[in-house]
């Protein structure tokens, strides 16, 4: 079989594919109460059911998972003896942090020098779309040789854990032979990839109380202790001097055997301002895929504006620490938890609350599906090879998976990469990369079936 007739259907349905990004991106599925009405995650929710039963899919149900989100479930029967392949994406995303830094409203699929911008764009409805145009080029093109699970995740962002304790609980739903995750991306634009290793998550609360009321700091300050200043000594205490990760009895140390991530090049993408330095030691691709990394994601504080002279008695922040392969999540949590609880200065009280957790995970790159994709890249990306990178973001259903099934093959491809500044303003997806990889996923449908026959 050769690439030309699916991917001349592919790019003869690409209108129509931006037409339902644009649709799906119009929800404000962020799967946070306190950000967005939930209603809007229900009409994403009901949009994506909706599209899987015009494409005939069979069974379609909105699961309610035990995190209050709902994921959206549907199975479409291939020929007989064909093997199952589990397509999964997710339709929440993150918030759109300050609206007014977007270039183009954040929730309205924009076009601007050659790429689609708005949240969720490609992380991930934008994977979904993949989905479904690799699906309907097959369809067009003699059928779909394999029988197709869909999942489409609702509250993946938050790291809540809906759909996989779902899973766990409904463990004949989501058997498949194989699964492809749409939801990492190309190392860069044109270069096919797969991701091999994802860190884990986990994500904590941190809250310090010092005094029984704020206080006048011209009267007690030098003398009362402010949590606000416990606050940030105790994140300081996170970090090294360089930047490196510093959580007591957490490994920091190891290396990365693979693709390389060149320093100008993790300059580019990150927008690291000139004359400011990288943090952290060894390669980037070190400090990216194999070794954790601890962010503060959230401070309460007064603001700037409206700030008065006072001594705050309570603050809070969002912690989230990145957990490489080999090193445990929950054993993470723990060291992490305990390191808060310790480096709290000046006796401050300290309550830690726990708000997600996901493990890391590392791919068989080795499997008879990987094979499969590498031919059906090579044909997607003339010219080109695919390659296996890391990622230093989360999945945690990964690991749900592989041990809910440990026999299915788990492939990660996608349309996060760089240039799609997923997680920050003006998030965007390069409908090239969108057009190749859903030929690329199609044949590889294709050629997996094949295989399975040999």
């Amino acid at each position: 079989m050769t690439a030309r007739p699916i991917s001349e259907t592919v790019a003869s349905l690409m209108p129509r594919a931006k037409t339902e990004l644009a649709e799906l991106v119009a929800f404000r599925s962020v799967a946070d109460p306190e950000q967005f009405p939930v209603s809007e995650c229900e009409a994403a929710a009901r949009w994506v059911a909706g599209a899987l039963r015009t494409e005939g899919f069979e069974d379609v149900a909105l699961l309610d998972t035990p995190d209050g989100t709902q994921s959206v479930y549907g199975f479409l029967p291939g020929p007989a003896g064909a093997p199952t392949v589990l397509l999964y994406a997710h339709y929440d995303v993150q918030p759109p942090l300050d609206e007014s830094a977007w270039l183009s409203p954040p929730f309205e699929l924009t076009e601007r020098d050659g790429r689609w911008y708005g949240r969720g764009a490609a992380d991930c409805k934008g994977g979904f779309v993949m989905h479904l145009l690799a699906l309907r080029a097959l369809k067009a093109d003699g059928g779909v040789p394999v029988s197709v699970k869909v999942v489409v995740e609702g509250s993946e962002e938050q790291g809540t854990g809906g759909l996989e304790r779902y899973a766990e609980a409904h463990p004949e739903l989501l058997a498949a032979d194989t699964v492809v995750i749409g939801d990492t991306g190309n190392f860069r634009v044109g270069l096919p990839t797969v991701t091999a290793t994802l860190r884990g998550m986990t994500m904590l609360r941190v809250r310090l109380d010092t005094l029984e009321g704020n206080l006048h700091s011209g009267q007690f300050g030098g003398a009362a202790p402010d949590a606000l200043a416990a606050m940030i000594q105790l994140l300081a205490s996170l970090r090294a001097e360089d930047g490196t990760t510093t959580v007591d009895g957490l490994t920091t140390d190891a290396a990365w055997e693979g693709l390389q991530y060149p320093e100008e090049e993790f300059r580019r993408d990150a927008r690291v301002l000139d004359g400011v330095e990288l943090i952290g030691t060894g390669t980037v691709a070190d400090r990216i895929w194999a070794r954790p990394a601890v962010t503060v994601i959230g401070i309460d504080c007064p603001p700037v504006v409206g700030a008065t002279p006072s001594l705050q008695a309570t603050a809070r922040a969002q912690i989230s620490l990145r957990v490489p392969p080999g090193q445990d999540a929950a054993e993470a949590t723990k060291l992490l938890t305990a390191h808060l609880e310790s480096h709290a200065p000046w006796g401050a009280r300290v309550t830690v609350e726990p708000v997600g957790q996901g493990q890391p995970f590392r791919a068989d790159v080795t499997s008879p599906a990987y094979t499969s994709m590498a031919e059906a890249m090579r044909a997607a990306y003339p010219g080109q090879e695919m390659q296996t990178s890391g990622m230093g973001g989360s999945i945690p259903l990964c690991n749900t998976l592989a041990a809910l099934y440990p026999e299915a093959e788990i492939l990660l491809i996608g349309l996060s990469e760089p240039e799609a500044q997923i997680h920050a303003v003006n998030e965007s997806v390069s409908p090239q990369e969108l057009e190749r990889l859903s030929v690329a996923e199609a044949l590889f449908l294709r050629n997996y079936a094949e295989s399975r026959k040999a």
